[in-house]
């Protein structure tokens, strides 16, 4: 079974199967109820998209309303990390909690064997069998790895490098082994109406609302100081969940005398004193090393310390890190050079070459 989102994506995705011989159905998720009687998320014509993917290449669509159960596990988990002055990946949640767990226990009873998304990632089995046979000799996925997309541009292992590995192991990724434009032009050739259509960026639940008016439905306005490096107030602050480590843009506040032309960057937030902290030095976001925890391994990890390649965000070129064991069972990665706006609430996705080891939940850098 497909996730079929109406985008061009996943309609490829079900082609390629179905071309290979599956027997493929879809299913169109909708995680999100809007209260206030709008549209952001497009959730109607995102359905009607997947409804013509689906009369297009006959095969069978159900959908499934998960939003109570991404409010629980995704959005109040959002909520909470702004709340305490962090950053969250709701994408990365949304994979783990409700892709990889809601799709696919509702998948399984629907018949499916398997599911298949329109990620740009390989999985592979070491074992050289077919995933449903692999699968049900190894339960635990033991020989089964996740693999970046070939398509540097559009490689989504970090949004996935949360999910357990027996969970991504029941998956498909046809998409894994072709470019972005490949896909594109797979589609067009098949006649596929939406060939063309926009890839979706930003949060779903926040569409192409301000950021922070959306906040602030949810958060209450808390004001407070933004200063500077040496503790100087230049302004005033509309409440630290509305800001992120490195933001340039929004600060509402001018230079100092001698550095007018010099832009300020959100370098860090002091919760005890509701301040916000900005520097006109680029350097002074510059991280050597983080602290991560709930560690999720998708490749046995190698005893620690152990050299690998980490990324702190999307799209972020491997930079080569070591890895250690830190108290309680996190971890401790340390950079060979430094990294610009590590943030906590963001994720740090681990690798050898093309190989995800797994990833963690960033709690403090330096």
């Amino acid at each position: 079974m497909v996730g079929l989102s109406g985008g061009v994506d996943s309609a490829v995705a079900a082609l390629l199967l179905k071309r290979a011989g599956y027997r493929v159905s879809a299913l169109f998720m909708k995680n999100w109820d809007d209260d206030d009687g709008t549209e952001y998320c497009t959730a109607r014509d995102d359905l009607m998209d997947a409804e013509r993917v689906c009369h297009h290449l006959d095969i069978d669509l159900c959908t499934a309303n998960f939003a109570a159960e991404y409010r629980d596990n995704v959005f109040a988990h959002f909520l909470a990390e702004y709340s305490a002055g962090r950053t969250p990946n709701p994408d990365i949640l949304c994979n783990r909690e409700i892709k990889f767990r809601q799709f696919a226990d509702h998948a399984v009873q629907l018949g499916a064997d398997l599911i298949a998304t329109g990620h740009y990632a390989r999985g592979v089995w070491q074992n050289g069998l077919a995933p449903a046979q692999a699968l049900a000799a190894d339960p635990q996925a033991a020989d089964f790895r996740l693999l970046k997309g070939v398509d540097p541009a559009k490689d989504q292992t970090y949004f996935l490098q949360a999910v357990p590995r027996a969970q991504l192991a029941r998956c498909l990724f046809p998409l894994g082994g072709l470019e972005k434009r490949a896909v594109r032009e797979i589609a067009r050739r098949e006649g596929l109406h939406n060939h063309r259509r926009k890839d979706s960026t930003g949060i779903c639940f926040i569409g192409e609302r301000r950021f922070r008016e959306f906040l602030q439905r949810y958060l209450p306005v808390k004001p407070g100081p933004i200063v500077d490096m040496q503790g100087r107030v230049l302004g005033e602050h509309q409440g630290l969940a509305y800001y992120t480590l490195g933001q340039r843009q929004g600060l509402g506040i001018g230079g100092v005398r001698g550095q007018a032309e010099a832009p300020w960057y959100v370098q860090r937030k002091v919760i005890e004193t509701n301040t916000l902290v900005v520097t006109q030095c680029t350097s002074d976001l510059d991280s050597t090393w983080l602290v991560a925890s709930d560690p999720n391994w998708l490749f046995p990890p190698p005893a620690m310390p152990f050299a690998c390649e980490a990324r702190v965000r999307y799209r972020q070129a491997d930079q080569p890190a070591t890895v250690a064991a830190a108290p309680d069972g996190r971890i401790e990665v340390r950079f060979h050079t430094p990294q610009r706006a590590v943030t906590p609430g963001q994720y740090v996705a681990l690798y050898r070459g093309d190989v995800c080891l797994g990833g963690a939940l960033i709690e403090t850098n330096r």
